[in-house]
């Protein structure tokens, strides 16, 4: 299959559960209430090392968050109900508490919750106040300026980590500017996150290393400078390999996300350097969620 004469292999990513949760967090301007989204979901990109994966889903509207202020959605994904409790617990306490004018609520329904203001609340050394609002429990922590509002719980989904795809291209610039399009479009998807710096992943892992200790290690058969010493999966002309690495809460999610990544990638088409379009899978061993990039492209109408 080729799409604007790049060409998509035909293979899929696999991707595995993971739990997840939606946090709303707003501030008294959109600046604000970006800048606590962004340090709470600072090194996040990868749960092997940073305990959950983390992003920002996309901006709200004052209409679309509880307080009516300018606010921020972020998801947040790991293993287990216990590791999201312990990751929002230092997350927000760190980096929302602290930031100027914000307040924190549960972006997410469901019968599954975790603790959030439950336990920040202590901070408040007993000066804390509750709210019941319909059957929402929230806290009013005093703060020097003024009170930081949170809600007691918050909701847990199940979740899926893991999709991908890897764009093989001429030159560094060219994966790099197929890579950012890519992003910039799968930014418009609800309901996923791509956990990695500004989305994108230069590191590409493969499970093992020839050292005893490590669980993975560099992806030797997409790495171009040493093609020569191992069995390669590049094309003579590819020079530069990026990936996005994509979490969400359903698999149509991830379907659609992959499939308007992978088409603005390819919207320059080779004239633009980029060569072909791949995926990492384990053979099936890592997870039970396979996306199929000829099945995507084909219901999309490609």
């Amino acid at each position: 299959m080729e799409l604007n004469g790049v060409h998509i292999e035909d293979t899929f990513a696999e991707a595995f559960p993971m739990a997840g949760t939606r946090l709303i967090i707003t501030a008294e301007t959109a600046a604000w209430a970006m800048t606590a989204a962004t340090t709470m979901t600072g090194f996040a990109t990868s749960v092997i090392a940073c305990g959950c994966e983390a992003g920002i889903e996309g901006p709200l509207e004052p209409t679309e968050t509880p307080d009516g202020r300018p606010g921020v959605a972020v998801l947040l994904f790991s293993f287990s109900n216990d590791m999201i409790k312990q990751q929002l617990t230092n997350r927000v306490g760190q980096c929302v508490l602290t930031c100027p004018t914000t307040a924190c609520f549960s972006g997410l329904d469901g019968e599954t919750r975790v603790p959030l203001g439950d336990g920040m609340r202590y901070f408040g050394d007993g000066f804390q106040i509750a709210k019941q609002l319909a059957t929402r429990r929230f806290w009013r922590v005093p703060v020097m300026d003024g009170e930081f509002v949170i809600e007691d719980q918050v909701g847990v989904a199940p979740g899926i980590g893991g999709g991908n795809f890897l764009i093989m291209a001429t030159d560094r610039s060219a994966a790099l500017a197929a890579a950012e399009a890519a992003i910039k479009a799968m930014r418009g998807v609800a309901g996923v996150i791509m956990p990695f710096p500004g989305g994108i992943v230069r590191s590409g892992s493969k499970v093992g290393s020839k050292y005893k200790a490590l669980p993975a290690s560099t992806n030797d058969a997409y790495c171009p400078t040493i093609r020569g010493q191992t069995k390669t999966a590049l094309p003579p002309e590819v020079e530069a390999v990026l990936e996005i690495v994509i979490d969400g809460f359903s698999e149509a999610a991830i379907d659609e996300a992959t499939i308007v990544g992978i088409k603005a990638a390819c919207a320059g088409g080779r004239a633009a350097g980029v060569v072909g379009i791949t995926a990492g899978n384990y053979g099936g061993k890592l997870g039970p969620y396979h996306f199929h990039l000829h099945k995507l492209l084909r219901e999309a109408g490609q």
